[in-house]
């Protein structure tokens, strides 16, 4: 039996038997909590009486509480964002240099396949889930969401499935990493060709881990769309649903749509690779691949957006001191997008040779696509207009989402533009235009929530002046970084090159500073977050962002206002708990 056939099987085992004895230990201590009730003189012995948590690492791997699985999806999110930054910064330090001095040009490639895959589908996807989970049922009134079992299960897809993405870079002998980038285009991923390093099972791996990740999605955005359909308070109607649910709901749409085509292609590439199969072999596959592919990957965009436009449409106003202006309209907007964002992928094929028609169509829905989403630019604008605003970390980080977002949308209508596009494909241009969007808006609205929930969940206030510094590290690093990709696909760079013609150094050099930049925001912001977890100043009410004075305090911190009333009727909380 080859490396590729024993691999599989042995991943198998290992889950099983964790699952058996995580199961064989919850059993246990539910019935050591159903002999303890009889042991007091009970007369029901049914374990479901005991309704106390595990303690220790038991309650983290047997949780079904929503808050729970959010903060696991948290930590997780995070752990994979550092990975996947480091991962960059080596690729930037390289980059440096026009010529190979650091790594070898197939570990860049596989650092290039690795980084694009661990953002998008290890942080981009669960850092996101980590909000909805935690906060969507506070915000509606319902007690969990609908399935919190398969919510527990959504969540544990996702280790495995990054173990098996990372696992060319473990010391497993024969196994090295994927190199295909993370579009994975065919004829590159079929591993065709003899001797060609994409022949390795390595690739196969990816391809089996990022399945998982969407099995993964796919659950979770069934879970979210019965909770918000079924599981709301009853004075919570479609009228007043908040902002942010409505994102949740339009994007766990997306997901149900997207993430099967996504799941589809990629087990048709698993049979071509290993069993011999002529999905993408034939005349016209490599061709087959993109459409299915993108059909996915661009309303992956608007998966990864639509949360974060959420979360600056509800935390924005309440640093404004006047509620969302255009309310409806926003709604409108997100739904717009949802429902254009599947008439768009072809825009990344205009240099395919695809029908000129049917390109100009594509071209068409790609401009109109940039309204909504301009609607909801303007009304974020309209909302700070006149306010009393508040320069808080999170209010900062929903102004840097605003302005970044304006750069990454605007440079995204020309690339909509099929002349231009035929210019500008394939080069640093794309790259500066899609980390615009990902990391300046993506990761600032996440950085937003981040920090405007950071005292609900953890009871405690972070450190205002790091936060600060976070802010304008990563503001500047930011703007550095890739309006220096922008010039260099002006000047004709080409992207996934790890070596250059030395015309373009200087400008590699500046977006090699500008991730310093971004490296060292992210390491106060880590320091930030893991001091003040378990040393920063408790909050001693629930309104620590005095949302009461403008009327503006909304459902999840009046939850918090009922668990510290009921904490102190029960006689408080011992120091340190």
């Amino acid at each position: 039996m080859g490396l590729r056939e024993q691999v599989i099987p042995i991943l198998g085992t290992v889950l099983l038997v964790a699952t058996i004895w995580v199961s064989y230990q919850y059993s246990r201590k539910q019935g050591s909590s159903g002999r303890q009730l009889l042991s007091d003189g009970g007369e029901h012995a049914e374990p479901t009486v005991h309704r106390e948590k595990p303690v220790g690492w038991i309650r983290w791997i047997t949780t079904v509480d929503h808050k729970d699985i959010g903060i696991l999806y948290g930590v997780y999110g995070t752990t994979a964002f550092v990975v996947g930054g480091l991962m960059v910064i080596v690729m930037r330090l390289e980059l440096f240099d026009p010529e190979m001095s650091l790594i070898s040009p197939a570990f860049y490639n596989s650092l290039l396949t690795s980084h694009g895959i661990t953002m998008l589908f290890l942080f981009g996807t669960p850092i996101l889930a980590a909000f909805s989970n935690y906060f969507v049922p506070l915000i509606i009134g319902a007690d969990d969401m609908a399935f919190p079992r398969i919510n527990a299960i959504a969540f544990w897809l996702l280790p495995p499935g990054a173990l098996l993405i990372w696992a060319g870079f473990f010391p497993i002998q024969g196994i090295i990493p994927a190199q295909t980038a993370w579009t994975m285009y065919t004829p590159l991923s079929l591993g065709i060709e003899s001797g060609s390093m994409q022949t390795n099972a390595g690739v196969d791996l990816m391809l089996l881990g990022l399945h998982l990740t969407g099995v993964s999605a796919t659950m979770g955005a069934i879970n979210f769309i019965v909770t918000i359909f079924t599981e709301r308070a009853e004075e919570v109607t479609w009228a007043n649903l908040d902002i942010f649910s409505w994102t949740i709901l339009t994007q766990s749409g997306l997901i149900l749509f997207a993430f099967p085509f996504l799941g589809s292609a990629m087990v048709m590439l698993l049979l071509d690779r290993n069993l011999g199969t002529a999905f993408y072999t034939g005349e016209g596959g490599a061709i087959l691949w993109q459409h299915l592919f993108w059909f996915f990957g661009h309303p992956e965009v608007y998966i990864l957006v639509l949360p974060p436009m959420g979360i600056v449409s509800y935390v924005l106003p309440r640093f404004s001191g006047r509620r969302l202006f255009g309310f409806k309209f926003v709604v409108y907007s997100t739904l717009a997008i949802g429902v254009l964002s599947f008439g768009v992928w072809a825009h990344h094929m205009f240099a395919t040779g695809i029908d000129p028609r049917l390109r100009a169509s594509f071209m068409a829905v790609s401009l109109a696509i940039a309204i909504p989403s301009a609607v909801k630019t303007f009304n974020w604008i309209t909302t700070m207009w006149n306010g009393r605003i508040r320069l808080t970390t999170p209010m900062l980080f929903c102004i840097g989402f605003v302005s970044n977002f304006i750069i990454g949308g605007v440079t995204g209508i020309f690339l909509a533009s099929i002349p231009i596009d035929l210019i500008l494909h394939d080069t640093y241009y794309v790259v500066g235009h899609f980390h615009y969007i990902v990391m300046g808006a993506i990761g600032f609205a996440a950085f937003a929530g981040l920090y405007y929930w950071f005292p609900l969940v953890t009871g405690r206030m972070y450190q205002r002046r790091l936060g600060k510094w976070h802010f304008w590290l990563w503001m500047i690093g930011t703007n550095v970084t890739f309006f220096a990709m922008i010039l260099l696909g002006y000047g004709g760079m080409p992207r996934r090159f790890a070596s250059y013609l030395p015309q373009f150094a200087t400008l590699h050099q500046i977006t090699t500073v500008g991730s310093l930049f971004l490296l060292l925001g992210g390491g106060v912001w880590v320091y930030n977050f893991v001091i003040s977890w378990f040393e920063g100043r408790k909050i001693d009410t629930h309104d620590p962002w005095n949302l009461e004075e403008d009327g503006l305090l909304t459902a999840e911190w009046h939850w918090l206002r009922e668990q510290r009333q009921t904490k102190i009727a029960d006689g408080g909380e011992k120091e340190g708990e």
